[in-house]
């Protein structure tokens, strides 16, 4: 019991990182009906800003604490990570907006590839590695909790609590669900579309940020090809959950998170990911639209 335990702990770490990713994915789907397959890369470059924020602040501040670097490298990896997305949209998505539907997932593969290749050339093809931020384990009834995962929990919760909010109680969120169920009839209301995709965008970098960020901590290493893997189980989780809903991203990610540490605690691990897509591929055979999806109604 205590080794299943630990290991619904671990898939819940693992899960609250998926989740952050995910909502990137399923809010750009849930507007704009494009898959940003770029996102990915948006997660592993808020993790290299994150990472040379860190050496930053060892070089200048040796002393600082813990807590308050963490923090600077959350803002620092949102902020680059925001102004990344900002530009990846207004440049490459925006103008392939009312094309057909091929076109902008084409220009986000390209986009992915021309991220991840230019991180390789500035940073290098070589894993970069950092000191352990954090390295205190509680053991409570032989279930141990590292200090780094209650972390990663905990800003997970408070920022998707947050997110809610925004999404539900503020007239940003009121903009965005409008320009989700119709943009046409929301610009005619007095909603700038263009505006509110874009800050969507930046909310949804900033997730990828932060997650990033969580990465770099919990696995203390990030090199240039971190963005595909990561990204690939996020899009997954979000699919799972039901695409275009923020409940069923969350859901999603935790569900490929426990999936993962489970068969890599009681199965081969070489054969994680086949089983976390092979359970989407299940899940999707009964439920079309994911776990929390809705079905697609066409107007006519």
């Amino acid at each position: 019991m205590e080794y299943f335990v630990q290991q619904l702990i671990n898939g819940l770490t693992l899960g609250s990182i998926y989740g952050l990713i995910a909502i990137g994915y399923t809010m750009v789907y849930g507007i704009i009906g494009m898959i940003n397959f770029a996102h990915g890369d948006v997660f592993m470059i808020g993790a290299f800003g994150a990472l040379i924020t860190f050496l930053l602040l060892i070089g200048l501040f040796y002393s600082l604490p813990v807590a308050v670097a963490l923090l600077i490298m959350m803002v620092v990896a949102m902020l680059l990570t925001s102004l990344y997305n900002w530009a990846i949209e207004k440049v490459a998505y925006r103008p392939l907006r009312g094309s057909f539907r091929l076109a902008p997932l084409i220009t986000a593969i390209g986009m992915s590839i021309a991220l991840s290749n230019f991180v390789q050339v500035t940073q290098g093809p070589r894993n970069k590695p950092i000191p352990p931020m954090i390295s205190k384990v509680y053991t409570i009834e032989g279930i141990s909790v590292s200090l780094k995962q209650i972390v990663i929990v905990i800003v997970t919760a408070v920022l998707l609590a947050i997110f809610w909010y925004v999404v539900n109680k503020t007239s940003l969120g009121r903009a965005q669900r409008a320009c989700e169920q119709d943009q046409k009839m929301a610009a005619l209301l007095g909603i700038d579309v263009d505006r509110t995709i874009s800050i969507t965008f930046i909310m949804g970098a900033a997730l990828a940020a932060v997650a990033g960020t969580l990465f770099l901590m919990y696995y203390g290493v990030v090199v240039f090809s971190d963005g595909f893997v990561p990204g690939v189980k996020a899009f997954t989780a979000a699919v799972l959950g039901g695409i275009g809903s923020i409940p069923g991203a969350v859901i999603g990610g935790l569900l490929i998170g426990f999936i993962e540490s489970m068969w890599s605690a009681y199965f081969s691990i070489d054969y994680k990911d086949v089983a976390a897509f092979s359970i989407l591929a299940i899940v999707l055979i009964f439920l079309p639209s994911g776990i929390l999806g809705r079905p697609e109604v066409e107007k006519v």
